[in-house]
């Protein structure tokens, strides 16, 4: 699908919106920021228009969607651009040659939105089977269009789409999840550090593995060399698994999904790693406060809970989250042993999420050393003007004798 330019609609920010951003690389338009009329509100979602200043200067072709709050994502800067199969090619093996540049296996996370210039995508790639979450209208009316290009640049057989999750329904699409191309035998092996993790592609959460975690997995791995580790909010292995390759002598993987802890066992099993690997399944927060009352204390605890503050209307309940989290591990963390905590909540900022754990760990009365901050992998570029695309945080702690 390609809009001729004389069939593009034009939409135009308020006098006093910032056009400055927008010629400085920010990716968005908010609905509030634009003269929102009858004819702008009528534009299909999905559409592609022209995006100008109040004086009627061009400033970038905009994917526009009425039904959302960004009602405008930046595609391109130049006004003779044609958003069709080449331009997704473009994009694509440009996102291609950093990861391939960086991983020596094919499985990472291949586009990671506005980041790789395409806003509101995510793909994850499984080596020849590729995922992609259309979470922006313009690229799901154009699903198939990716879908052909995604295969001409990386070569995979097999495309599932994933429509799922709340930012789609921020978009007011559909929920669907379907085989676009090629199929789906069964989980999928990935290593990553050593470990061996089993990606459920069609019934797990997201796109089946979290690739973001790799380099705290790694960091994670050295702490555990040797010592008895406690992995909470544990999904399909994630640190436990990590720490076992790492050479731990023990892992504990809590998690409430029975399918989630039946697929870390097998991701252990493939690792020869059973007789080191425990699952216990329950609520988190009830099996850590289960596991402090029955005297028990690792060397090694690690949380990774999924996002409690995916907004900024849920920040404050979403730091008091957190810092329960911190409260209830911390004293699971044996003296002079480490407390991993992650959060990969958009509306926290790295501060705001270290003063919740900070304030935890001392409602514990314990004291700690922070040693160590990481963030998403290389294959998860941040965006300078976006500050959301830079959503995961990780701090490690020494606990004080």
């Amino acid at each position: 699908m390609t809009e001729p330019s004389f069939s593009i609609p034009t939409i135009r920010l308020k006098p006093k919106a910032n056009a400055r951003a927008i010629r400085h690389g920010a990716p968005w338009v908010y609905d509030n920021e634009l003269v929102v009329d009858r004819r702008t509100k009528s534009i299909q979602p999905g559409a592609i228009a022209r995006l100008e200043d109040a004086e009627r200067h061009f400033l970038a072709l905009v994917a526009v969607n009425p039904n959302s709050r960004i009602f405008g994502r930046v595609l391109a800067r130049e006004e003779d651009e044609q958003i069709d199969e080449a331009w997704f090619v473009a994009k694509l093996a440009a996102a291609l040659t950093h990861r391939a540049h960086m991983f020596d296996a094919p499985f990472y996370r291949l586009v990671h939105a506005e980041a790789d210039g395409l806003p509101g995508v995510v793909i994850d790639r499984f080596g020849d089977t590729c995922v992609v979450q259309p979470n922006a209208a313009w690229a799901d009316v154009r699903i198939e269009m990716l879908t052909a290009a995604l295969r001409q640049v990386t070569g995979v057989s097999t495309v599932v789409m994933n429509g799922t999750g709340r930012a789609r329904g921020l978009e007011g699409l559909d929920e669907k999840t379907d085989i676009l191309t090629g199929a789906i035998d069964g989980p999928i092996p990935v290593q990553m550090n050593g470990a061996t993790y089993m990606a459920d592609i069609m019934g797990g959460q997201k796109t089946g593995l979290f690739y973001d975690q790799r380099p705290n997995h790694a960091f994670a791995q050295r702490l555990g060399h040797g010592q008895r580790v406690l992995d909470v909010f544990s999904h399909v292995g994630g640190f436990a698994l990590a720490t076992l390759a790492g050479g731990a002598t023990s892992a504990l993987s809590v998690d409430s999904s029975a399918p989630a802890l039946e697929l870390a066992e097998q991701g252990a099993a493939a690792m020869g790693a059973t007789d080191r690997f425990a699952t216990r399944k329950g609520d988190a927060f009830d099996t850590m406060a289960a596991l402090l009352e029955e005297g028990e204390t690792f060397d090694v605890v690690i949380c990774d809970p999924p996002a409690f503050a995916p907004s900024k209307n849920a920040l404050e309940k979403g730091m008091r989250a957190y810092e329960r989290v911190a409260r209830m591990a911390a004293p699971l963390v044996r003296e002079g042993g480490y407390l991993g905590l992650c959060s990969c909540s958009h509306a926290a900022d790295l501060e705001t999420f270290r003063n919740a754990c900070n304030r935890g760990i001392g409602r514990a009365a314990r004291s700690a050393q922070l040693i160590h901050t990481g963030f998403a992998g290389a294959d998860h570029p941040l965006m300078p003007q976006l500050a959301e695309s830079g959503y995961l945080k990780a701090l490690f702690y020494r606990m004080m004798p």
